[in-house]
């Protein structure tokens, strides 16, 4: 969390739903945050705990029709929620790019991989020449790492291994130099030693490029491998936002210390076997009344209490800079997450 400086990106109390035939799907529910220059920040949490439309809020790709969405997104001081769609358009690419979680199908099979970049390209540069536009290409591709470049340029997408048709969609995404860089789930679908390319792919990137990045994962090994700062999300909000050390060694929400439990490096030596987390996410369309953690919160005080009442606001907890969305971070959880998952 960086002082005295403007972010390049600022969401402020994002809110975004969907209707459907069972009821009103509340994605995303006042969600802030502020992303600055050069960091990453990893946003956790489970299927379905609003990360993914999060994400496309900030490039606005939900379908306008069927989703409605409220709130701010400041990148470079344009709302992108009330911009035009030119607007949107000139920043969607240039000032903020996006790597999707399968690609495959983020590629169009009936096209060159060099061809794919390209058109990333000119969108942004439109009176470019035919030799301009080969030799960037040509030079992206060397970036991310594609061997025989000038031969595979000419190439389709199932030609390519999956880690390389990834590398390829983070040729897309960095072809214009953004400022920032969405990367959801980019390593999902890929073996565990071509997942570790991809991340040292990105770290080299976003150094030599300055890049701020967003990351969304389910895997905190990543987590602590490459973030700043943490935002666990759970039903559509977030409850735990810290520096990274701060998460792992003084979770403050019983949410954040069930997922750093439940994995094996951090939650089998020191207690003797792995923490789980009881229950089911809730249905976005019903949540609980209260904190909507509360039927699955070991800590919850029961019937009655303030956890069952009242929903907790995201606020400042303990002397590190981290701020959490639970009644009992001050007493309770604090003195909890002292024990740590880090040695």
């Amino acid at each position: 969390m960086t002082e005295n400086s403007v972010p390049v990106l600022s969401v402020q109390n994002l809110r975004v739903s969907f209707d459907t035939q069972d009821g009103t799907v509340h994605a995303v529910d006042g969600v802030s945050f502020d992303a600055y220059a050069g960091e990453t920040i990893c946003i956790v949490g489970e299927s379905g705990s609003g990360k993914s439309v999060m994400a496309s809020s900030i490039m606005r790709l939900n379908n306008s029709s069927t989703a409605t969405t409220e709130g701010r997104i400041l990148v470079k001081g344009l709302d992108v929620l009330s911009a035009s769609e030119e607007e949107v358009r000139g920043i969607r690419g240039s000032e903020v790019a996006m790597i999707f979680q399968d690609p495959m199908s983020a590629l169009n099979p009936y096209f060159t991989v060099g061809k794919q970049i390209a058109e990333a390209y000119v969108v942004h540069h439109p009176g470019a020449s035919k030799h301009e536009i080969h030799d960037v290409v040509l030079a992206m591709m060397i970036k991310v790492g594609i061997p025989s470049p000038e031969k595979r340029i000419d190439e389709y997408p199932h030609q390519f291994s999956g880690g390389m048709r990834q590398r390829i969609v983070i040729a897309i995404a960095l072809i214009n130099n953004p400022k920032i860089l969405i990367a959801d789930e980019p390593t999902t679908a890929l073996d565990v030693t071509v997942q570790a390319q991809i991340l040292d792919l990105m770290m080299s990137l976003q150094k030599e490029f300055g890049m701020t990045i967003i990351l969304i994962t389910h895997d905190l090994g990543v987590v602590a491998e490459v973030a700043q700062d943490v935002i666990v999300m759970y039903a559509g909000h977030i409850v735990e936002q810290s520096h990274v050390d701060a998460l792992f060694h003084a979770p403050t929400h019983p949410y954040s210390w069930g997922l750093l439990g439940s994995v094996a490096s951090y939650g089998d030596n020191k207690r003797g076997g792995l923490l789980t987390i009881s229950g089911s996410p809730p249905s976005l369309i019903s949540l609980p009344v209260g904190c909507s953690f509360h039927p699955r919160c070991a800590h919850s005080k029961g019937e009655g209490s303030v956890c069952m009442t009242d929903s907790p606001s995201l606020r400042s907890v303990g002397s590190d800079g981290s701020r959490s969305a639970c009644h009992l971070a001050d007493d309770v959880l604090v003195s909890v997450g002292r024990r740590g998952f880090r040695s």
